[in-house]
């Protein structure tokens, strides 16, 4: 099983979209806070429809409470557009956690700096970035597909 880690999400139907990829690949879905929502908001639940409930995603309520949870064997892989390596060169696991960070603004400059070897990017046109759900089916997929092939 993977994870499937959004940092601090602020948009209710992208968290829900992901939590119904969550659902459909048999991962888990986890949530560091501070969420930018309510999860009872209702654009949550059509985007995520009936999966939601049975979802169970994980809610860590901050960034210290979820590192200080992390299994000490825990293989990360941060998705940014701010490294050059492209995410079908990571060697991924079952179990290995992908983190996505908030919308408007990614996974924080300190994450990246800290775990350089960890980043990793989906290649795009310059100055444009993907929708969250979008790029957690790209690369969840590719771990998934890199899982089945060995």
């Amino acid at each position: 099983m993977f994870h499937v880690v959004l940092y601090q999400p602020e948009i209710p139907p992208n968290t829900g979209n992901v939590g119904r990829l969550c659902h459909a690949t048999g991962s888990q879905l986890h949530l560091v806070g501070p969420i930018g929502f309510d999860l009872s908001d209702r654009a949550l639940k059509r985007a995520g429809l009936d999966y939601w409930p049975e979802l169970q995603p994980t809610l860590w309520p901050d960034e210290a409470t979820w590192l200080a949870g992390l299994p000490p064997d825990a293989r990360i892989h941060l998705l940014t557009t701010k490294c050059p390596r492209p995410y079908w060169e990571a060697d991924f696991h079952d179990g290995d956690w992908l983190v996505f960070g908030p919308e408007t603004r990614g996974l924080p400059e300190r994450f990246l700096q800290d775990r350089p070897e960890s980043c990793l990017t989906i290649p795009q046109v310059k100055g444009r970035s993907l929708n969250l759900a979008t790029a957690a089916g790209i690369v969840l997929y590719e771990a998934i597909r890199q899982k089945h092939v060995r």
